[in-house]
């Protein structure tokens, strides 16, 4: 699987297939020369960057439990390729197996993660907080102050969860049925992406996205 995100100043950052250990990532300039090579783990279930120069990378469960760098399941690096920060869960609070559904926003990256599935908010501060979810496995997420919108999840792929946090709980306010603009069933969608309030999903084409958001 490969990955490509944006960054600040005209450059893009791309992580490609390697053996674990691999120079995998590189960054790119604007007039599309390499600028950095970097080491990024193995089985990199999402790649994510923000307006904050900042770049998040999520796992699963192939690296977390064979590449050191993967290990922690969520990493935070600066958009030269170095590592900042990953993540610990509190004593007690199971370790992340595999990501499932992320959402970045600037100085933030919410995830939700096998085996327990709790909303993981982890800031660029250095605070992390963890809330119970009745949502179990969803495919992607929005997220706006106190309101989370999931997709997915419960083995209902279509179906969309209306949330509100609490300090230590998602609390369910809403369930519905998400169609296509048209009314027509949502049978099949790529990969949801999660960028802050905004959720989108692409279908059966490739040029053809759908935008929703809390």
């Amino acid at each position: 699987m490969t990955h490509l995100d944006a960054l600040p100043n005209d450059r893009f950052v791309l992580q490609g297939h390697g053996a674990a250990g691999d120079q995998n990532t590189q960054i790119y300039g604007r007039d599309g020369r390499r600028r950095r090579s970097f080491v990024m783990g193995h089985a990199v279930e999402y790649l994510m960057a923000d307006r904050r120069h900042h770049v998040w990378s999520a796992y699963f469960d192939e690296g977390v439990y064979s590449d050191p760098i993967s290990a922690d399941g969520l990493v935070r690096w600066d958009s030269g390729g170095n590592r900042q920060w990953g993540y610990r869960p509190p004593e007690g609070i199971e370790y992340i197996d595999t990501v499932y559904a992320f959402n970045v926003d600037d100085g933030v990256a919410w995830a939700n993660y096998y085996p327990t599935f709790p909303l993981l908010e982890a800031r660029t501060n250095g605070e992390i907080r963890l809330r119970k979810s009745p949502v179990v496995a969803p495919a992607g997420m929005a997220v706006h102050g106190e309101q989370v919108i999931m997709l997915g999840g419960c083995r209902q792929p279509d179906r969309l969860h209306r949330c509100r946090m609490t300090e230590q709980e998602v609390l369910l306010v809403e369930e519905a049925c998400l169609t296509l603009p048209n009314g027509a069933p949502l049978r099949g969608y790529a990969r949801p992406v999660g960028r802050g309030r905004h959720l989108y999903l692409r279908g059966a084409s490739p040029r053809q996205w759908y935008v929703m958001g809390v």
